[in-house]
């Protein structure tokens, strides 16, 4: 009996400390699933306007259910990336530029358990993307936008692989 009162107390413990830290770290994103048009183009001019010098910078629009939508809004040419868990799904919302799939990362270094990051892409495939444009980058394939012509607004969707199958 002492056994079960312990592990009830232990669980609920455990999910008591885990609830507190979600809404520590809730974001206006989080249980959101729908964002209007208006909602879209003021959240493109709030990153616009609190861009400094970073090449990208980046904001959740939804995120619920283990799913990750974001916001990047790019003006110049930032590292290459591989995911080992998500997929990554771009939809090019405003601008164009030029995106390279496939091949190996340059200079590769882990920057955590899930993700690579490199100075580029050895090998790949360049394709120009553009407004209305949709990519699909696999989980494991190397991916980086090369060029920026101005600026590119992308909604990216991180979708991992438990959920993708």
């Amino acid at each position: 009996m002492r056994a079960a009162i312990t592990a009830l107390a232990t669980l609920a413990f455990v999910f008591v400390s885990s609830a507190a830290r979600a809404q520590a770290s809730a974001s206006p994103a989080d249980g959101r699933t729908m964002m209007s048009a208006a909602d879209v183009a003021a959240l493109a001019a709030k990153l616009k306007a609190e861009r400094k010098d970073q090449p990208t910078m980046g904001q959740a629009m939804l995120r619920a259910a283990g799913y990750s939508v974001n916001m990047e809004y790019r003006t110049a040419v930032g590292p290459a990336a591989v995911h080992d868990i998500d997929a990554e799904f771009f939809y090019v919302i405003d601008g164009s530029g030029t995106v390279v799939t496939g091949g190996k990362l340059a200079n590769e270094k882990r920057t955590n358990a899930a993700n690579l990051t490199g100075t580029g892409i050895e090998g790949g495939v360049s394709r120009k993307v553009a407004k209305g444009d949709f990519i699909m980058v696999p989980e494991g394939t190397p991916h980086w936008f090369s060029g920026i012509d101005g600026t590119l607004v992308l909604m990216a969707l991180h979708l991992p692989k438990q959920l993708s199958h």
